[in-house]
């Protein structure tokens, strides 16, 4: 829609004109308030065919204005800012009819994109859950009020009152199950049991049973009628964390149920209809697990259907600060005095590289309330704990890990010291390369059970092309294999 008429809310004259100038300049007409009273009053006499609303303004919260504004408007679109960037406002913004939440800072081009898309969208039916959810600010599960985690905060306010299937990945500690419980605990599914299942802990003979459930008698041992996760989580979320570790046999009825919505319990006989909402999490790359056999791509297509992406600690490294807060408080309430950071420590803090992610920060913050008795951290203290943590390492962000170049790098650099005499003996680049190639044809073999077509394509190499390295390298195939 061109030329359409936009009313924005702000009690910051200097955002009202930044907003009216961007907005005027492609054919939008603007009327500016600093008050809810004064975008109330145009509203309900009818003015506006598009809404852009603060929070936080001097009369009145603007998102307790929205339901006001939806019960007489229906079909006026409500685009919400705030400087309050947690989950919960995303969440309470969706929940009460807005169709976008933007943050504070705002990227201006962005704002007029969701300003197009506002106006040229065609209405929806007019559908207001608001609910009264759990938790206030400092009981959020997720912390952060980075761009990364703006994005994150705005895929899960959209994603509470759906039933879709979400795939989460990310690092070790970065908190895939924080969202898993984020999406159930403000989702439509919270008074429902929240299930969680880590594929990675279950023998693998057990996991059929542990998920779908099984009769008396199924199996040796089997002594009375055991309920599964399925059954267990009915009603409710079911949490399927590390899914990259579930056998085949068992990702075969887990693509069942996702395609038919029942199950049969081990050694039992009738289907069983079910209702959960499925989440799954991962820190492996199951589009490579896909291509070497070791996942089901149906399955995976079945589980993928919204993609959310955890950052690691070291991308968000200027959410630091807020998290060694929470942490400290959290840590007040159960064994510790009141304890802070200095500045410089924190800034320490945040040039290190977080290979734990935000678990080994939160375990730091924790050992540093408990083991010192200083009130004031300081930065000499956080260099010796993570000295500890981290030997032989700068811990400098730029990596989860030592890259594979910088290792061999480290290995060469200590080999040339041992001769600082004189240079090593001629031929080094064929020896090096002799000696990558046997560990990583090793290991290949062994990621693959010893299956040489696999560990063929996992390396890119022709299969004869292996079959010949693994002669001239005399590795032992039976016995790489684990």
């Amino acid at each position: 829609m061109s030329g359409a008429t936009i009313l924005i809310a702000d009690d910051d004259r200097s955002i009202r004109t930044v907003l009216g100038q961007a907005l005027g300049r492609i054919g939008h007409e603007v009327r500016s308030t600093g008050t809810a009273a004064n975008l109330w009053r145009w509203i309900s006499e009818g003015e506006g065919d598009l809404v852009i609303t603060d929070v936080v303004m001097p009369d009145e919260n603007g998102l307790d204005l929205i339901p006001r504004i939806r019960k007489i408007r229906p079909d006026l679109r409500i685009i919400v800012m705030s400087a309050q960037n947690t989950l919960l406002t995303a969440v309470r913004a969706t929940e009460r009819g807005a169709f976008e939440y933007l943050p504070k800072p705002f990227d201006l081009k962005e704002v007029v994109f969701v300003v197009q898309r506002a106006l040229s969208e065609a209405p929806e039916p007019a559908v207001t859950t608001d609910h009264t959810l759990p938790g206030e600010e400092e009981d959020l599960p997720l912390i952060g009020r980075s761009a990364a985690m703006q994005d994150i905060y705005r895929v899960l306010a959209r994603l509470m009152n759906t039933d879709l299937t979400v795939m989460v990945t990310g690092e070790s500690g970065t908190g895939k199950e924080l969202v898993a419980r984020a999406l159930h605990d403000y989702g439509k599914r919270r008074f429902g049991p929240f299930i969680a299942i880590n594929m990675a802990a279950i023998p693998r003979e057990l996991i059929e049973s542990e998920l779908f459930g099984h009769e008396k008698g199924a199996f040796t041992g089997a002594t009375s009628r055991y309920s599964g996760r399925f059954e267990q989580a009915e009603g409710g979320t079911l949490f399927l964390d590390e899914i990259g570790d579930m056998p085949i046999e068992a990702q075969t009825r887990l693509l069942r149920v996702l395609q038919e919505g029942e199950y049969t319990m081990v050694g039992g006989r009738s289907a069983i209809s079910t209702n959960v909402r499925i989440i799954a999490a991962t820190h492996r790359d199951l589009g490579l697990a896909v291509r070497q056999g070791l996942f089901r791509e149906d399955l995976y297509y079945r589980l993928n259907v919204v993609p959310l992406r955890i950052p690691p600690l070291r991308e968000r490294s200027g959410d630091i600060p807020e998290l060694v807060s929470h942490f400290l408080s959290r840590a007040e309430t159960v064994h510790a005095a009141p304890k802070s950071f200095a500045p410089e420590a924190i800034k320490r803090l945040q040039r290190y590289r977080w290979p734990g992610n935000v678990r080994e920060l939160e375990n730091l913050v924790q050992r540093l309330s408990v083991l010192y008795n200083e009130d004031l951290i300081s930065l000499e203290t956080v260099e010796a704990e993570l000295a500890q943590s981290s030997p032989g390492s700068t811990g400098e962000a730029g990596s989860s890990e030592e890259s594979l170049s910088d290792a061999v790098e480290r290995h060469l650099r200590t080999y040339f010291s041992a001769h600082h005499e004189g240079l090593p003996a001629p031929g080094l680049y064929g020896r090096v390369l002799h000696e990558m190639e046997r560990p990583l044809i090793t290991l290949a073999l062994e990621a693959t059970r010893g299956n040489q077509v696999r560990a063929a394509a996992l390396l890119g190499l022709n299969r004869n092309t292996l079959r010949k390295k693994i002669g001239e390298l005399d590795i032992d195939v039976v016995r790489g294999v684990k």
